[in-house]
């Protein structure tokens, strides 16, 4: 379903349209919504289905047609839309309202996601020049943390902060040091629980200062302001924060959802060109996971738009919404995770970027899929990117001892696995003989 609210000079007007599903097959509807803020509230195909099923509906009649007809309606759907709320019932909707206002006085092709988990709700923000924007933060008193390259670039769009706290970039920052210091400067300067802390950065700076957040005081609020493709389409989303630890990455941390998410796409081209193919091996696992237009749009070998961005920001927003804790569906989000950690903590976190860890990690996951077409399919997405399919110099008996006390392990010493055996289906739990994930990490170990 699709609400069309006008716009007035200030924002929303007082009228509101609500539209059906067909509507939008109309290139004069299409283009008279223009002037108009329009919602999506958005169900996946099989609650569709249970709210229209035996009615007397002409879709009504068969599950087959039904769902095709969905699948063709979904892209000029997403691509209409300014804001997508799920459609989870009135109390969400007028939760989200205040952040719909907010997006009717954005910079032009500004979008509102408006995530919705056990924990509670957020509003998520994709455009360019963002990062000025001020009527899109939470209020109130804040700390910024950052780190000293992203704060020289970016930290100046913030002003009048209780105090900025700037870290070393790069993973080897991650880590109880740094994060005990960012406690002490939050409590010299004064934050309280009515305060909260902004996150500017990438990854890095998200996990850290997200973990300060849910720690200190017991917790305090956080926005996340994530400045890479990495944390733009995965880590700045979910409220998974942590450090890591000489024997593990990710290993000490806690689910703390954000306030709210600006991701500014602007930002993306000030990183190195190195950092945004990083980002790319995120990107590719999210478009494995979701299949569809988002696999169609990156398997195609377009360049990061914000549409893009976009549609990996859904993907893992309707995941974590079904699974906040990690206790099933969320574990796909570890596609090409499992021995890419592992590589990374046998490097010390200091070889590899996160998403080059990945993307080795991807090849490792879809040598175990036996996937074999997938496999080389997206080892020439990765390719083209600028990411590696190997590593070389890394102890391949190492890396199998990390990912044998992965913090997923279970409580019989077995490790779950995420495998794909096609584009929007990888699936959890999987368990994989020793032999296979050895044989699996010396191919991508040389």
């Amino acid at each position: 379903m699709l609400a069309a609210l006008e716009r007035s000079g200030n924002g929303v007007g007082r009228g509101v349209i609500s539209l059906g599903g067909g509507a939008l097959g109309s290139a004069r509807v299409r283009e008279a919504l223009k002037s108009h803020t329009v919602v999506l509230l958005d169900l996946d195909v099989d609650e569709c289905w249970e709210r229209v099923r035996g009615s007397s509906r002409p879709l009504a009649a068969d599950r087959e047609k039904f769902g095709d007809l969905y699948e063709s309606r979904r892209a000029t759907y997403s691509a209409v839309a300014d804001a997508v709320v799920p459609a989870d019932g009135v109390h969400v909707v007028r939760q989200a309202l205040p952040a719909i206002e907010m997006l009717t006085r954005s910079p032009d092709g500004t979008r509102l996601i408006w995530a919705v988990t056990a924990s509670g709700a957020y509003p998520v923000f994709v455009g360019e020049d963002l990062i000025g924007v001020e009527f899109l933060r939470p209020e109130g008193r804040f700390a910024l943390i950052t780190d000293t390259n992203v704060g020289a670039i970016h930290g100046s769009n913030f002003t009048d902060p209780m105090v900025r706290i700037a870290i070393e970039p790069g993973e080897a920052a991650k880590n109880i040091s740094s994060l005990a210091g960012v406690w002490s400067q939050l409590a010299q300067a004064g934050l309280t629980r009515d305060d909260q802390v902004f996150a500017l950065g990438g990854g890095v700076v998200g996990d850290l200062a997200g973990f300060a957040s849910a720690s200190y005081q017991r917790g305090i609020p956080v926005s996340q302001f994530p400045t890479t493709l990495v944390a733009q389409v995965d880590s700045a989303l979910g409220g998974k924060t942590g450090i890591d630890l000489p024997e593990g990455k990710n290993y000490v941390g806690a689910y703390h959802q954000p306030s709210a998410v600006i991701a500014d796409t602007a930002t993306l081209r000030t990183l190195p060109k190195e950092e945004l193919s990083a980002g790319m091996a995120e990107v590719i696992k999210t478009a494995l996971i979701s299949g569809g237009p988002l696999w169609d749009m990156v398997s195609s070998g377009s360049p990061v738009t914000g549409s893009m961005v976009l549609e990996c920001v859904r993907t893992k927003l309707a995941v974590v919404a079904a699974d906040e804790r990690d206790g099933g569906r969320r574990q796909v989000l570890n596609l090409g995770h499992t021995i890419g950690h592992a590589i990374e903590t046998a490097t010390g976190y200091s070889a590899l970027r996160h998403g080059e860890a990945v993307a080795v990690g991807l090849m490792a996951a879809l040598k175990l899929s036996g996937a074999d077409a997938l496999r080389n399919q997206v080892g020439e997405l990765l390719s083209a990117a600028g990411l590696p399919l190997t590593v070389s110099g890394v102890d391949p008996a190492k890396v199998a001892e990390l990912v044998s006390v992965d913090k997923k392990a279970r409580a019989d010493g077995s490790i779950p696995f995420v495998l794909c055996d096609r584009p929007g289906n990888a699936t959890h739990g999987h368990s994989v003989s020793d032999s296979d994930v050895r044989s699996a990490i010396v191919e991508v170990c040389r």
